[in-house]
């Protein structure tokens, strides 16, 4: 089947979404991060050739050494998101506050963002990604910081982009969840990945195996059965790791260890979206102690443990992380 055969993104949406008002509005948020990827992916592919690799010299709220990649795709997702009409705030792993929209449409979305995950990986041409949780805004009058501190499972959609050997797209709204890949010529996204759900199989299980020692004793041996049990696959880029676990079977872990037991991704910019992606195609999301989207966050840049993937290896993997 040719691209010319498939289904674009946009004509996906229209034919899916047309006449669902509860997501109304959400196809042009869509469009606009699919743009943005866009942009960003040409940014990827000739980073090195225009002087996009290396570092600005700036540290973000993080604490972490920004990367000129990061701050372009930072800048490009902004820029769609704000335009599209429909988005209200845009919170970002890079930025220390969020963008409020003044004056966009009722039917508006909250969209916080990694706009380039996996920045050790871009000076060495290993697959690095964009993720986006959306939420519908609530409430009368312009979003307020507070208002973005809503818990996963008040999401309506999640977006993932991976740019690698081909940059795909994903997108998961309740119950269903499409994976879409860029033609370079057109520039289009056409579906190549219709209703993704993760095979009931567990291929591969997914962690930095250097972290092992500084686990405590119940995270070692929820680590030591998947060792025993299944082929190590990591690629040191969370989007491009969960993508593969998504389409093939597989388990990814980043859980607390003994000197950072908040953990170390970010609940609202990496879990959360991620959470939800992975609970619409049949698996599940968890800290090792409570589910992902349960969470009411404190804060917008709020760390967390996180363990996902197929849902009976997430299950046992907590079961023995919290001695359940």
């Amino acid at each position: 089947m040719t691209s010319g055969q498939r289904p674009t993104l946009r004509d996906f949406l229209a034919t899916k979404w047309g006449g669902n008002g509860q997501l109304a509005g959400l196809d042009a948020v869509v469009m606009a991060i699919a743009e943005g990827s866009r942009q960003v992916q040409e940014q990827v592919q000739s980073a090195a050739l225009g002087g996009a690799l290396g570092v600005t010299g700036e540290v973000n709220v993080q604490g972490e050494i920004v990367q000129r990649l990061d701050q372009l795709s930072s800048d490009t997702f902004v820029q769609v998101l704000s335009g599209s009409g429909f988005v209200a705030a845009i919170g970002c792993e890079e930025i220390e506050h969020p963008v409020i929209v003044s004056q966009s449409k009722p039917d508006s979305y909250i969209v916080l963002m990694d706009p380039l995950d996996g920045s050790s990986n871009i000076d060495v041409a290993v697959s690095i990604g964009s993720i986006f949780g959306i939420w519908r805004k609530t409430g009368a009058g312009d979003a307020t910081p507070s208002s973005l501190l809503r818990p996963g499972n008040e999401q309506v959609a999640a977006v993932y982009v991976v740019y690698g050997s081909s940059t795909v797209f994903v997108v998961a709204t309740q119950n269903d969840v499409n994976g879409f890949t860029l033609d370079p010529k057109t520039g289009a996204y056409f579906l190549t990945h219709p209703d993704i759900r993760i095979p009931e199989k567990c291929a591969y299980y997914s962690t930095n195996e250097g972290n092992f020692e500084s686990l405590d004793e119940a995270t070692q041996q929820a680590v030591l059965k998947l060792r025993n049990a299944h082929s190590q696959r990591y690629v040191g880029s969370l989007v491009a790791d969960f993508h593969r676990n998504l389409l093939k079977g597989g388990i990814f872990l980043y859980p607390a260890d003994v000197k950072r037991k908040e953990g170390r991704l970010r609940l609202m910019y990496e879990a959360n979206p991620l959470g939800f992606v992975a609970e619409q195609a049949g698996g599940a999301a968890s800290t090792g102690y409570r589910r992902i989207m349960d969470i009411m966050p404190e804060e917008l840049h709020q760390r967390t443990p996180l363990i996902l993937g197929n849902k009976d290896m997430v299950e046992q993997s907590v079961s023995l992380i919290s001695g359940g």
